[in-house]
């Protein structure tokens, strides 16, 4: 629905936010074609809202040139020939404007609102799979989410640079999944989302506080704790059903905020018998994580395949929003035992078990001390090396925290950046080692965030496990006022695990390089192209092949199947390796049998298609191609050193 000017002008009015008549001259009757803070974006009609602390006149100049019919802001600039709605309050304003343009499109679906020190991802993923789940079986569309990681909102997909965005961004992505049909979406309610109103006018179905500790003190953030925690509390304000943690700091102040906000109210606990969602029986069993839940509907064990036994408390948050929305019992369970979390508690290790990467998010005090708790229990008698840095201008008091807790836990600390911004990342750790140094543990600054870890990866001299914490899967760096593209940790990890690997022979290519001093005739391929073609994600020994031919000279292509339409299929050997094809041994044709099969019906319908583009590879000049059998080890190596390989050779004839 298309409003008015004057249907802005009657909202600020009731909301009191006018700080001025309105002019005499305003045209009310027009219509307001759009509602932005960003001169790139006006169009003929747009209400223009002047906010920011870089905000300059000429970008009023140009919304007024580009169309925009009046503007709101603290301060009138009457040079600029537009109308003025002056308001007392940006910050009470933005959020009903853009609700009032998107037509309040979070009383159109269910939002689920979650806030917390730590675990508002974790938990938003956990409900987004049960979500998911539940709907897969209606015939729905998935959930939406936004959160510190990334936001879907059934038109727009990415990774998220901000836990809550502004007002108008927010109203935005609640309106297009209100378009797209989405029926659930799932957000993390910052505290200052809170606390300067970019949530207020958000209609949360469900909103859940999962904890509190001691964070975002500075002096663009919050003054103190209690400014903090205050903040935090207003969520409850907002919600139709709200959920408590009965195990957090502070439980008894954040029940009495619940239940004064007139609204059904869950709680949940691992320690209290009387929460509506209790949970015990905790443990592990192999890598999963298995506790018993007792609702107000039901009894049962659930299962978690994500690692972390903190973990139990944000499941619990998650099963207490869907007690309230009435979510059947038999989703949570299938959600909570496929739930993945992008960056969170994601582990890997190198050949032998010795080195063990676990990268996630931690990146306060709260969720370090979390962090260190659940390796030692999972981990016992490892050394322990970490990887970190703080963020530049904001949460000051982590650089002390921090600091102090992966000195008192870790072997070794290595200090790099972490979206250091305008501020210098040497300075930063300088600050962060100093509180290292108070509990005698060992430390390296290095400002290159690969580099760091590279080191972190090949210090590791016995039983390790290393915690890169803090930027998770990001790709982005802030350095200045820009982000720079940057390799993921999970990408840093994975390739210096490999490096690790090689430069103790634990890569596993001691065969092929048996192979390759047994057998020189491999440089016969010196120059040659090779195309291989493989059905899924090439295999580690087919890699390896890879790079065993490129070491004599060869030219070696990996390509997926299916192969597109006027594939460039010039080579001097044309593979496929698929599995299984019935051929125990290997069997040679030349092209002219091969037709004749073909006309027969010999071969399947998939193995018919591979010969038919092996028979046009020939006729384009190619020497020999091959189908092979990719379940046989080396088997594209083995096939080119002449050694008997299950598959079928297709030749020329002589």
């Amino acid at each position: 629905m298309k409003h008015t000017l004057s249907d802005y002008i009657a909202l600020l009015e009731q909301r009191g936010l006018l700080a001025a008549p309105i002019p005499a001259e305003t045209d009310r009757s027009v219509p307001v074609e759009m509602v932005s803070y960003d001169s790139r974006e006006v169009v003929p009609g747009t209400l223009f809202i002047c906010k920011g602390a870089h905000f300059k006149e000429e970008f009023l100049q140009m919304a007024r040139d580009k169309g925009a019919i009046a503007y709101v802001s603290e301060q009138p600039y009457p040079k600029i020939d537009l109308p003025c709605l002056l308001v007392n309050d940006m910050r009470l304003t933005i959020a009903p404007l853009a609700d009032l343009f998107f037509d309040h499109p979070s009383g159109k679906l269910k939002v689920i609102g979650l806030t917390g020190t730590k675990g508002k991802s974790s938990t938003a993923y956990y409900l987004k799979h049960i979500l998911d789940d539940c709907m897969a079986h209606t015939g729905g569309p998935e959930s939406g989410v936004i959160s510190s990681i990334d936001t879907y909102d059934g038109v727009e997909r990415f990774e998220s640079h901000i836990t809550t965005p502004d007002a108008l961004d927010l109203q935005r992505h609640f309106a297009h999944a209100v378009q797209s049909g989405l029926k659930y979406l799932t957000m993390e309610v910052s505290s200052q989302a809170l606390k300067y109103h970019r949530s207020l006018c958000t209609d949360f179905a469900a909103a859940a506080f999962l904890n509190i500790g001691y964070d975002h003190i500075s002096p663009i953030e919050h003054t103190d704790f209690e400014d903090y925690f205050s903040s935090k509390l207003r969520i409850f304000s907002q919600g139709q059903i709200n959920c408590v943690n009965l195990d957090c700091d502070h439980a008894p102040r954040v029940l009495a905020a619940a239940r004064a906000a007139g609204e059904a109210v869950y709680t949940f606990s691992q320690t209290d018998t009387e929460a509506d969602v209790y949970a015990s029986r905790v443990r592990k069993r192999g890598e999963d994580i298995l506790f018993q839940v007792r609702t107000r509907r039901y009894e049962r064990e659930f299962r978690l395949t994500m690692p972390g036994l903190f973990n139990v408390e944000n499941a619990l948050a998650a099963i207490a929003v869907c007690e309230g929305l009435q979510i059947p019992q038999r989703h949570i369970y299938a959600g909570l035992e496929k739930a993945r979390v992008p960056g969170r508690m994601e582990v890997f290790s190198n050949a032998d078990g010795a080195v063990i990467a676990l990268v996630d998010y931690a990146h306060n005090r709260m969720s370090f001390e979390t962090l260190f708790r659940s390796v030692q229990a999972e981990y016992p008698g490892r050394r322990i090396v970490t990887v970190f840095g703080c963020p530049g201008l904001k949460a000051l008091d982590r650089r002390r925290d921090l600091g102090e807790i992966s000195g008192k836990y870790s072997d070794l600390v290595v200090l790099t950046e972490e979206d250091s911004g305008e501020e210098d990342t040497v300075s930063i750790c300088e600050q962060i080692a100093a509180h290292v140094a108070e509990k005698g543990c060992r430390y390296i600054i290095q400002p290159n965030r690969g580099e760091a870890i590279r080191q972190a990866v090949l210090s590791c001299d016995r039983p390790s496990i290393l915690l890169i914490t803090g930027k998770g899967r990001e790709t982005r760096q802030k350095r200045g006022r820009e982000y720079i593209e940057v390799p993921t940790d999970v990408e840093y990890v994975q390739t210096f695990l490999r490096e690790y690997d090689a430069a103790r022979a634990l890569d596993g290519m001691d065969r092929v390089r048996s192979l390759l001093d047994l057998l020189p005739a491999l440089k016969q391929y010196h120059g040659k192209r090779v195309l291989a073609v493989c059905g899924a994600e090439p295999s580690k020994d087919l890699l390896q092949d890879a790079d065993a031919l490129r070491a004599v000279g060869a030219d070696v292509t990996l390509l997926r199947a299916p192969l597109p339409e006027g594939a460039d299929l010039s080579a001097d050997y044309l593979v496929f390796l698929q599995p299984g094809n019935g051929v125990s041994g290997m069997e040679r044709l030349d092209l002219k049998r091969t037709e004749e099969l073909l006309s027969a019906g010999s071969f399947s319908p998939e193995q018919a298609k591979d010969v038919r583009l092996c028979g046009r590879c020939l006729r384009a000049g190619a020497g020999e191609t091959a189908i092979l059998d990719c379940a046989a080890e080396h088997a594209l190596l083995l096939y080119l050193l002449d050694r008997q390989t299950p598959g079928i050779i297709i030749s020329n004839p002589v």
